[in-house]
């Protein structure tokens, strides 16, 4: 008999809490202000997604310099003042006036930690919750999410806000599903279920209701800037809005580094690693490739240094690092390989200008900004076979070859035993093709295109 006074107090209860949620939402929405709020929960990460943040912050200031630019993010001892800094000191953007901050605290909801099983859709709804404190604390008329978190526009939507994005890679792809489906072992597909033919088809099935809930949820944007054209291609398949789509170009420091001179010290070539300490960096290929191309070494040529430079997000990351170091040690290649990390802007500009080669190896790297940043440098690119390097970066320029693409370890050891015992004159050579194809991505451009993109958003709201 009790049960039938439960039920009803239970349905209540669930009743009286949507109620809520609805009302927070609907008071949100009338008391928004006139700002753009950047979701950017980590803006300590040092890679290619907190420089769009810092270049699409200026943009916005340099277009409307009476819109308010506010920046959520879940490191609690950012300030606008510690921001504005580390976006010079990191990056070379100089705001034209600090960012306001929004702490989070509900960050730990989208660490991958947080998820041992089913991470994909764990991240997702966890930052739907981030995203809903957000919200709740601050809501702008311009929602921009710069992280890639699509499940938190229909959130953004029921604020009342207009939704804009800079997707750097689709959380998920036709080309995920196609290795889970060929049962293909990788960082994101491990051992136990690349083995396994029912494991591969539960996740298949898992994969493909995740992909309809993307498409879902990334149909809300009203408008969506990506970085290249594989992930354009992506985009528009899975969210199926290809007319809110712009192609915008990250913004690559290309003037900055196009000053440094393309000849290198003779002494000792050394080979540069950019990128974040990620398992999808595939930091392990490249030292094995290196190993591979010190043993295969001709005598006569001067052995090479390889230098991994990088930032680390987490323990995970840390831990990362220190494998790779222990790994150094187990090739035999310890006393050849420095590692850099969370270094400055300045410190990276003279690194790179003394590079004869820049080294990348993500699988399906949805742009690669190191690429890009290697070329401006005139340091000569081997990068990874596939999506951005393969589609919009490493291409002739003017008939001449500008770098090297790879995939296996031998091919990535080829293209290092090549740059060390080419020509200098044919180093210049590609050097100085590599440089020019690089002002494709400069920063300017990504502001000129940047700007076209969101104006008429922009313009339309905040008169």
């Amino acid at each position: 008999m009790g049960i039938w006074f439960i039920v009803p107090a239970v349905v209540a209860a669930f009743c009286a809490v949507i109620l809520g949620l609805i009302l927070r939402a609907v008071g949100g929405r009338t008391s928004r202000k006139r700002a753009v709020g950047f979701f950017h929960p980590y803006t300590n990460d040092g890679g290619g997604g907190e420089r769009v943040l810092w270049c699409a912050v200026r943009a916005i200031q340099e277009e409307i310099p009476d819109l308010d630019c506010l920046v959520y993010t879940g490191d609690h001892d950012a300030t606008p003042q510690s921001l504005a800094a580390r976006a010079v000191d990191r990056f070379g953007v100089t705001l034209l006036s600090p960012v306001k901050v929004v702490h989070l605290y509900k960050r730990k909801w989208i660490e991958e930690t947080t998820y041992p099983h089913f991470t994909m859709i764990g991240q997702s709804l966890g930052s739907m919750y981030l995203a809903w404190e957000a919200l709740c604390k601050f809501t702008p008329l311009y929602y921009f999410d710069t992280s890639g978190y699509a499940f938190t526009y229909p959130l953004a939507r029921l604020f009342g806000c207009k939704v804009i994005c800079y997707t750097h890679y689709p959380t998920i792809s036709t080309d995920m599903l196609s290795r889970v489906s060929q049962r293909h072992l990788m960082y994101n597909n491990d051992a136990s279920i690349a083995k396994s033919v029912w494991l591969s088809r539960c996740k298949m099935i898992y994969y493909t209701f995740f992909s309809w809930l993307y498409g879902i949820v990334g149909s809300c944007t009203h408008l969506a800037m990506v970085n290249s054209s594989w992930t354009k291609s992506h985009i528009e398949k899975l969210w199926g809005v290809s007319d809110c789509i712009k192609r915008v170009y990250p913004p690559c420091d290309t003037s900055g580094l196009q000053v440094l001179p393309l000849k290198r010290p003779a002494e000792i070539p050394v080979i540069i690693s950019v990128a974040q300490f990620r398992p999808e960096k595939a930091h392990g290929l490249q030292l094995e490739a290196f190993s591979v191309a010190v043993k295969r070494l001709d005598s006569s040529l001067p052995k090479p240094r390889l230098q991994f430079v990088g930032s680390c997000r987490n323990k995970s990351d840390e831990e990362r690092l220190q494998m790779l170091k222990d790994k150094a040690i187990e090739l035999n290649v310890n006393e050849q390989v420095e590692f850099h990390k969370n270094v400055t802007y300045r410190d990276l500009v003279g690194l790179l200008g003394a590079a004869v080669a820049g080294i990348h190896s993500m699988t399906d790297e949805h742009f690669g900004i190191s690429v890009v940043e290697y070329m401006a440098a005139g340091a000569i690119p081997i990068a990874h076979n596939s999506a951005g390097p393969k589609m919009d970066i490493v291409l002739d320029e003017d008939g001449e070859q500008t770098g090297f693409l790879a995939c296996t370890v031998e091919e990535y050891a080829d293209a290092i035993l090549r740059v060390i015992g080419m020509p200098e004159t044919e180093r210049l050579t590609m050097a100085a093709a590599a440089r020019r194809r690089a002002t494709r991505f400069s920063e300017q451009r990504f502001y000129d295109d940047f700007k076209d993109a969101v104006r008429p958003i922009l313009s339309h709201r905040s008169r």
